[in-house]
């Protein structure tokens, strides 16, 4: 009982959606092919554990890949952008540009290049993580501790030393709140890519479930995409929670 009371006053929004959700099923009699009610989702989840796992196995590790390639190369332009006004005045409005693209729009257009397979899901969840990387690593390398900047300048430090010892230490808390923002908009991303051109993955899995009426395999994807997207922003909430603890 003590530990349920605290689970309930945490997920009583998640439960009463379920609530909702089986009652409108059962109330409207809706067929399972419009809308089936949340324990045969449930059951196919279940009885079925080999096939999600791999497949979720494989859309985590595409989205982890690409969030990771992003988030490196966001931080990378963005201290190029800091160390020349020629390459901020240069990559600031390419970043732009990139972030006004729809991702949807994208995928086509990776996939001729890249090709029909993983590397494309990769590129498309690296896209996506890049820009809030560039924004965020950009505002943590501008929003220096006051007077320190100066004080390095006045003790004669060179580029690279104000870069190594004073604002690479200053702004990992900002690449942590864009590893926050990112990590679920990857799993997003991944799932949106395979879903358009992948051959396996979750969204392969949903959208061959969905185009044989398979509903229960359709929603029971959809509840696993949304359970590890969950898990991963709290990971990473974790994580920047902790670094932010250290560097305070």
């Amino acid at each position: 009982m003590n530990r349920l009371v605290p689970f309930l006053s945490r997920y009583w929004a998640v439960l009463l959606l379920v609530v909702v959700w089986h009652a409108w099923v059962t109330l409207g009699d809706l067929n399972s092919i419009v809308l089936p009610a949340p324990l045969p989702v449930l059951a196919d989840v279940v009885t079925h554990p080999a096939l999600y796992l791999t497949n979720a196995a494989q859309t985590m590790a595409t989205a982890l890949a690409g969030v990771a390639i992003g988030v490196l190369l966001g931080a990378f332009v963005a201290i190029l952008a800091w160390a020349s006004r020629l390459l901020a005045g240069l990559l600031t409005p390419l970043g732009l540009i990139f972030s006004s693209v729809p991702i949807v729009a994208l995928i086509p257009i990776l996939a001729r290049v890249l090709g029909y397979d993983i590397s494309t899901v990769v590129a498309i969840v690296a896209v996506s993580a890049f820009f809030p990387t560039f924004v965020f690593t950009g505002a943590g390398l501008r929003d220096l501790p006051r007077a320190t900047d100066d004080l390095f300048k006045v003790l004669g430090a060179t580029p690279w030393g104000r870069l190594r010892h004073l604002v690479l230490p200053a702004t990992v808390p900002n690449v942590m709140i864009s590893l926050r923002l990112t990590v679920p908009e990857g799993v997003l991303a991944a799932i949106l890519a395979e879903f358009l051109m992948g051959r396996s993955g979750l969204g392969f899995m949903f959208r061959e479930a969905a185009s044989r009426f398979a509903m229960e395999r359709a929603l029971g994807t959809s509840l696993v995409v949304t359970l590890a997207a969950v898990l991963f922003f709290t990971l990473a909430h974790r994580a920047e929670r902790a670094v932010k603890a250290r560097w305070s």
